[in-house]
């Protein structure tokens, strides 16, 4: 199915790897234009050249998404170089596991502020395309318990709820906000990587806990992203799909 992204324009946080990575290789391979984000410089380039590979305009930065002035400068310069935006997905997680009071200060900056900033700077763009779209990358510890940190699940859970009330309030202007929750993703140099190498017996009961019998894979939920990010998704908003291989038990209304 053609997407309709060739030509779109997109920013992608946390873009360097695992399902931020995926989502700006499927949105090139789209033919939509990229800039991504991440922290590590090395990464970042390696990414961007991937990207170009594919034939599209690529470009990216190496950013701390709690610096705001950083953040706010890097949509600014993607948004000039591309000639405007599309598409802004949110996707940088702190992933920060600690019980201490600073873990939830680092959530706190990183995954909700840092998806409201994304989203602030990038509406100035955003506004003026014909196909305006947010996606926002929350994870089913938003809503439902696990063993993981409070502070993760709590801010997890605010991002589905600001989502939500971003997509009404600027439905007027047709611009559409979506969430995506992961369940457990595997890739290499991930966190459920480290797990399996350094807590092997954890990393089995995760397993045993899915009814597939194996974790997702970034490409997986960059599929769902891609697609409510693009024009193919024209009258979906205020969703949030959850990818988890039914993990989670629930009844989603």
């Amino acid at each position: 199915m053609d997407l309709k992204l060739r030509g779109r324009r997109a920013i992608v946080t946390g873009g360097s790897k695992g399902i931020g990575r995926s989502i700006a290789e499927l949105l090139a391979d789209e033919g939509c234009h990229v800039s991504i984000c991440a922290r590590n410089e090395a990464e970042v380039a390696t990414a961007v050249e991937a990207l170009k590979g594919k034939g599209v305009s690529a470009m990216g930065e190496a950013l701390d998404v709690r610096d705001r002035a950083s953040l706010e400068g890097w949509i600014q310069r993607s948004g000039e170089r591309l000639g405007g935006l599309d598409i802004a997905v949110a996707n940088v997680s702190a992933l920060d596991m600690d019980r201490a009071e600073s873990a939830w200060k680092n959530t706190f900056e990183i995954d909700m502020m840092h998806t409201v900033r994304t989203v602030e700077a990038a509406l100035r763009w955003i506004e003026k395309s014909d196909a305006g779209s947010i996606v926002v990358i929350s994870s089913v510890s938003g809503f439902e318990f696990d063993p993981a940190s409070p502070a993760y699940g709590t801010f997890k859970a605010a991002l589905i709820h600001y989502a939500s009330r971003m997509a009404s309030t600027l439905a007027g202007k047709h611009i559409r906000v979506n969430t995506v929750s992961p369940g457990n993703v595997y890739f290499e140099g991930g966190v459920w990587h480290r797990i399996e190498r350094n807590m092997p017996d954890r990393f089995k009961t995760a397993l045993s806990k899915n009814p597939w019998g194996r974790l997702a894979k970034p490409e997986e939920v960059a599929n769902a992203a891609v697609f409510l990010a693009s024009p193919r998704a024209s009258f979906i908003t205020g969703a949030h799909l959850v990818v988890d291989g039914a993990l989670t038990n629930r009844v989603q209304y």
